[in-house]
């Protein structure tokens, strides 16, 4: 019987060391997410059960991300940033924070997304796209009598006065596209009136970009300025929002990805970064809910994302909105010119 317990003994150590020894050769991975909560929920588990890499991954905004992201850059905690707006990603490929990769896996991939691959040297490369726009609660604007806001002009109407949400651009990527956006249709000092106009129907300034449309979701405010997709999002999800995509035309995003400098782990970094370029794994974003519109040309596409080509889309000029000097201007004008307002 002692034999046994011994030989049984040294059987379960031999196979808990086996199971540790693969664990560690799989290894891990530090993820930086900036996508939708479900959809970074869902990539951390798919991926996970493709590669049995072990993912830490933390969500936050893309403003918030590349924060991070440059406070690290001494000593770099995160190995991929994947998702959120592509401004802050090529801002960061411009400051030395990212490294070039060049994924077998870009063969069968959307023009949109090349083309920021090119503008970084291979630094990020686009994942989705969606074109911005906003959201109305329908029962809210029937109840309080209001007309249906169609165009961008409509917003900074009395009549909306502390019933509109955006974020705030230096924490948010999408209402940095927003202050972008507007500054390329309208001219700089147009877009500047028209945001100081903007702040008094403004009640809140969010930290996420997608929060606006939320709180719209659950009657707490009438209008949430934000990427169609998300407008999109909180109707599937039964709450009652009008998706608007702007009367004089909108702006969009390039949501990309991202290998961190410094990477600690940069093999699984690049593991996951030929992950999510196939169509199996972008095609899975629908799943949760998350109806961007995929850069693999064969993933599979929800009938419920915004289809943008029957979007009157401005020509944004990433690379100069991307950039790290015009990007740092154009932030620090709105907080001089717009976020020291006073609340209203």
């Amino acid at each position: 019987m002692f034999k046994f317990n011994r030989l049984l003994t040294a059987l379960v150590c031999v196979g808990t060391f086996a199971f540790s020894a693969s664990a560690a050769a799989q290894g891990r991975l530090t993820l930086y997410c900036s996508s939708d909560e479900a959809w970074c929920q869902q990539a951390k588990t798919e991926f996970e059960k493709a590669s049995g890499v072990k993912v830490d991954m933390t969500r936050k905004s893309s403003g918030e991300t590349y924060a991070q992201i440059k406070a690290e850059s001494a000593n770099p905690k995160g190995d991929i940033w994947w998702g959120g707006t592509g401004d802050p990603h090529l801002q960061a490929a411009e400051e030395n924070l990212t490294q070039a990769y060049v994924s077998p896996n870009r063969r069968r991939i959307a023009e949109f997304a090349m083309n920021q691959a090119k503008a970084s040297k291979d630094r990020t490369i686009g994942i989705y796209s969606g074109a911005l726009g906003w959201g109305y609660n329908e029962e809210l604007l029937k109840k309080q009598g209001l007309p249906a806001p169609l165009c961008w002009a409509d917003l900074i109407k009395p009549v909306y006065k502390g019933k509109v949400q955006i974020a705030n651009p230096n924490s948010s990527g999408t209402s940095y596209t927003a202050l972008a956006t507007l500054v390329q249709m309208m001219g700089e000092g147009e877009a500047f009136k028209y945001l100081k106009a903007l702040h008094k129907n403004i009640n809140q300034y969010t930290k996420s970009g997608s929060a606006p449309i939320k709180a719209a979701g659950s009657g707490e405010t009438v209008v949430g300025i934000v990427f169609l997709h998300d407008a999109v999002a909180v109707a599937a999800a039964g709450f009652p929002i009008k998706s608007v995509t702007p009367c004089e035309g909108t702006g969009y995003e390039i949501g990309s990805m991202s290998i961190l400098k410094g990477a600690r782990n940069v093999d699984n970094a690049k593991k996951f970064y030929d992950w999510a370029l196939t169509a199996e794994s972008q095609g899975r974003a629908k799943d949760v809910k998350s109806f961007q519109v995929p850069s693999n040309l064969d993933a599979a596409v929800s009938p419920l994302a915004p289809d943008l080509s029957r979007i009157k889309l401005i020509n944004y000029d990433f690379v100069k909105y991307g950039s790290s000097a015009e990007r740092r201007r154009l932030l620090k004008k709105w907080d001089d010119e717009v976020g020291s307002l006073p609340n209203n």
